[in-house]
């Protein structure tokens, strides 16, 4: 089984959003001075024409890189079904 791919903490240190998907999941994936905010929302579209159904915040450490990796990959049954699979 695929794994929701999370880039590297040192990524987000240097203050780099990331977009990621896996099937029906989407991602968008913000540091901030302390924290890394996790928003999901499902479909084709973009963010902004989509609504978003969580919002999440994780510490930017480590830890957190972890704890959001293994939130993301909880997600995958929920969210990670198409249509007619």
């Amino acid at each position: 089984m695929d794994e929701v791919y999370v880039p590297v903490l040192h990524f987000f240190e240097n203050g780099n959003s990331f977009t990621g998907s896996w099937k029906e999941l989407r991602f968008l994936l913000t540091p901030s001075e302390e924290e890394i905010s996790a928003q999901i929302w499902r479909g084709p579209y973009c963010m902004e024409k989509s609504t978003i159904e969580q919002t999440r915040s994780f510490p930017l450490t480590q830890e957190g890189r972890t704890e959001m990796t293994e939130w993301l990959n909880s997600l995958r049954e929920v969210y990670g079904v198409r249509s007619g699979n």
